[in-house]
């Protein structure tokens, strides 16, 4: 197993974040890094590179340029603004009956490019972001030029970055900008299967009304959880899209392996129909029973389960590290499921 790890994504560190009307401690933090890193590395589960670099030209095959500049500028901006800040959020969104439109004031254009509240920008986001999307990258290019499999160490996550909108710790939708590489690249059909707790809401957005991708997505139903307004079983796509979407929302508190695996096999048997080149793996692991912002029931042998499940469809498959925030288990599940997938 191949694994694709950069160093420069701890650089996106806020220190806090609202959760439950409360400033908690940001949970999204560098060290889950660490602790998948170390496990990578204690059960010897193959070499672990750094990535290439690459230019924003295949970010932007996904992502709006006013989006990625303004990323890029969002730091100094706020600095400028509030010098003495070290972490920057907005205060208001372009909801119903407003105009949308990008304000000149750094906190306006905040809200304007942000779902919610839990994207804030810091000093070091930016290269962080960049290094994340540089891991999906280099992993996607060794996979194309003949690896079977690849586990892109990716964070900050980004299955819930849209075109041109941050939320859910997310910035730039990883998995998104490796699945258009390997379409730009040569590909005919990539399949994204996205296995977070939380629906991936912005991979679906941006390949909503394609038919070159099938996204498929077991989430927690978002009439009960994040993120609330995406996730339903009718939303199909699009379009030229349309029949190549796949929503699977799940109960909260009454899912274990056994109902999760029997949509699981639901979704690997519409990604088997599709005959994808590749299969991009959005890989959550807060689905696992004691994560802290979770309330599904699996344990760590079920992630060696859904590792050999996902190498059943015998695809050269691409992992995206998406959440996962209970830290004591995430390196053992993580390498639980890159297990059962080499071990199949």
């Amino acid at each position: 197993m191949l694994t694709i790890y950069s160093e420069q994504q701890k650089l996106h560190n806020p220190a806090r974040e609202f959760l439950g009307g409360d400033l908690v401690p940001y949970l999204e933090s560098p060290k889950r890094l660490d602790y998948v890193l170390e496990a990578l590395q204690d059960n010897n589960l193959g070499r672990i590179e750094w990535p290439e670099s690459f230019s924003t030209e295949p970010i932007a095959r996904v992502h709006r340029p006013d989006y990625i500049e303004f990323l890029e500028t969002a730091w100094q901006r706020w600095h400028q603004t509030y010098p003495e800040s070290t972490q920057a959020s907005p205060y208001c969104f372009p909801h119903r009956g407003l105009r949308h439109l990008v304000p000149e004031q750094i906190e306006g254009a905040l809200g304007y490019y942000s779902m919610d509240l839990t994207a804030p920008v810091v000093e070091g986001t930016w290269k962080a972001i960049r290094a994340s999307v540089d891991c999906a990258l280099t992993a996607q290019k060794r996979v194309l030029d003949g690896e079977p499999v690849a586990f892109a160490l990716c964070r900050p996550p980004g299955h819930h970055a849209s075109e041109d909108l941050m939320a859910g710790y997310c910035f730039f939708n990883n998995a998104a900008i490796a699945t258009q590489a390997f379409l730009d690249q040569g590909a005919d059909k990539v399949a994204i299967l996205d296995v977070d707790y939380h629906h991936g809401h912005g991979t679906q957005s941006i390949f909503y009304s394609r038919n070159d991708v099938f996204f498929a997505s077991l989430h927690a139903d978002p009439r009960q959880d994040y993120p609330h307004y995406l996730g339903h079983e009718d939303e199909t796509g699009d379009g030229a899209g349309l029949g190549f979407n796949m929503n699977l929302p799940l109960p909260l508190h009454a899912t274990g392996w056994t109902e999760y695996r029997r949509a699981l096999e639901v979704a690997l048997g519409r990604i088997g129909g599709f005959q994808p080149d590749y299969l991009v793996v959005s890989l959550g692991l807060d689905t696992y029973e004691r994560d802290p912002i979770s309330f599904f029931n699996i344990n760590t042998p079920d992630f060696v389960e859904l590792g050999r499940c996902l190498a059943a469809l015998k695809k050269p498959t691409l992992f995206v590290f998406e959440g996962g925030y209970a830290l004591e288990a995430l390196g053992n599940n993580t390498v639980a499921v890159l297990e059962g997938f080499s071990a199949f």
